[in-house]
């Protein structure tokens, strides 16, 4: 079979512009240039992905249209269109079919069956993909024995990675279950509950760094591909049938990063003594160093964003302690400015010291994922899907598939760093404080500067009050009276 290339032997170093012009031949509905495919009608890129016995498409060609192709027909849809011109084009489904003509063709249809199933396992969740998968591998294995090996195979290692994100997802139902009891033990019975912090578990910043790595490559590893289109583009325009997906994985993992923005936060601000917080401050910076030094830019972006939050930077008298020439490094590291030119310089050398890698170790790279998924988005949306001659734009999803490409092989490096079990089960699931309550445990030890600082706290003051559940309308008749 055909080798995939470099995405970069194909593409240029510049994004694409909207416009389009070719002197170029076209070729059954296809337009290149500088024999590169660059344009043609959805009917020609679909005829183009199925196999023939003369015929195989390029990995990387198979790789961008599945990925692409899902802004213009379902996947299903996709499926069964693929079933319908290999099944008439080799006339599969005469049953005088030559079976010579079947066992030359099996193995190319599988190949490609296989790289769609292992590439984008998530599409078979649908049943009428599967439904078409069956028909059609049926048929091949009637061909040969080793045809038939093979496609049970290939059957058997896609309901084996549906299987794990099932198990997966079952996993993050239950953390979530967990972290959400331990929220509401704390509102109910907040004098009984004995809340740990983070350093009374591990005060080792290397370590934690590590443990957050293993939460980083986990959920970046449940991440398919197709998710960075499906989540952010609907349906082409020029379709009759629109859709808005939603995806599990990867809002699971916006959420984790969210979490350790408030984790970070809550731990700082519970911290009732100002060299207690201290501490905690200068720990989680060293933490963060650490996160940049393995290469995990997204758990280092979401610690200084949780020490950049409103009630954390408001702490004057504790930053006045705190030695800040570490912070004032990793903030220039990840400092917005420029479209994030030092981050994205950091990222570029962790890139390159991850392909020459011998080790897993230095072969980590996780990217600041907003950052990521803003990068994408501005791609859709600075290029056109289609053409003024009703083509799709193949030049744009060729730079898509680059970009996303990489990602892929980011999520696949198994984090080489032992697990630490009370660690990960603290992060997940230890309680975090919502904004209104982290302004409230910011005035309580640091009093409010201004009259705006005061009218907020009186007012959070009061819901907190008005929220309790051991509150009646008796309790607020006595306030009254009292006041």
């Amino acid at each position: 079979m055909p080798q995939t290339p470099p995405f970069t032997e194909q593409l240029g170093p510049s994004g694409y512009q909207n416009s389009y012009q070719t002197t170029e031949d076209s070729r059954a509905g296809l337009c290149y240039q500088d024999n590169n495919l660059v344009s043609g009608s959805l009917e020609a890129l679909i005829q183009h992905l199925v196999p023939t016995v003369e015929y195989f498409p390029d990995r990387t060609y198979i790789f961008t249209f599945l990925l692409s192709s899902r802004l213009f027909i379902h996947p299903y849809e996709l499926m069964s269109r693929v079933c319908y011109l290999c099944m008439e084009q080799q006339r599969l489904s005469d049953a005088h079919t030559d079976e010579t003509q079947v066992r030359n063709l099996a193995p190319r249809m599988v190949q490609l069956l296989t790289e769609w199933t292992e590439t984008f396992p998530y599409d078979f969740k649908d049943e009428r993909m599967m439904c078409s998968l069956k028909q059609l591998t049926q048929r091949l294995a009637n061909g040969d024995q080793v045809y038939r090996k093979a496609v049970v195979q290939m059957s058997q290692g896609l309901l084996r990675r549906l299987t794990v994100l099932s198990q997966y997802e079952e996993a993050l139902s239950k953390i979530n279950a967990t972290a959400a009891e331990q929220l509401t033990a704390v509102k109910v019975k907040p004098q009984v509950t004995i809340h740990k912090d983070l350093l009374s578990i591990c005060s080792d910043p290397f370590t934690v760094a590590q443990q957050l790595t293993h939460i980083e490559l986990e959920r970046l590893g449940y991440i398919g591909p197709e998710e960075f289109v499906q989540a952010f583009v609907q349906m082409d325009p020029l379709d009759n049938d629109t859709v808005t997906f939603r995806t599990n994985t990867l809002e699971a993992y916006v959420e984790w990063f969210n979490r350790l923005s408030y984790l970070v936060a809550t731990e700082i601000c519970m911290s009732v003594k100002k060299k207690q917080r201290v501490r905690v401050i200068e720990f989680f910076i060293d933490v963060a160093r650490e996160c940049f030094n393995i290469g995990n830019f997204n758990s280092l972006m979401a610690i200084i964003s949780g020490m950049n939050m409103s009630p954390v930077s408001r702490l004057k008298k504790t930053w006045s302690k705190v030695k800040m020439a570490k912070y004032d490094i990793l903030e220039h590291q990840m400092d917005p400015s420029n479209n994030f030119y030092n981050y994205r310089t950091a990222l570029k050398g962790a890139t390159q010291r991850s392909i020459t890698a011998n080790s897993n170790r230095e072969k980590i790279v996780i990217p600041f994922f907003s950052l990521l998924i803003k990068d994408i988005y501005f791609l859709n949306q600075g290029c056109v899907n289609r053409l003024q001659n009703g083509h799709v734009n193949f030049k744009k999803f060729w730079e898509l598939a680059k970009q996303v490409s990489e990602f892929m092989t980011w999520k696949k490096v198994e984090c080489p760093f032992e697990k630490d079990r009370r660690i990960l089960q603290y992060v997940l699931t230890a309680p975090v404080f919502t904004e209104d309550d982290l302004y409230l445990a910011s005035y309580d030890s640091e009093g409010p500067e201004n009259n705006m600082e005061k009218d907020r706290w009186r007012t959070l003051r009061f819901s907190k009050v008005l929220g309790h559940p051991n509150f009646s309308r008796m309790s607020l008749k006595m306030m009254q009276f009292k006041s």
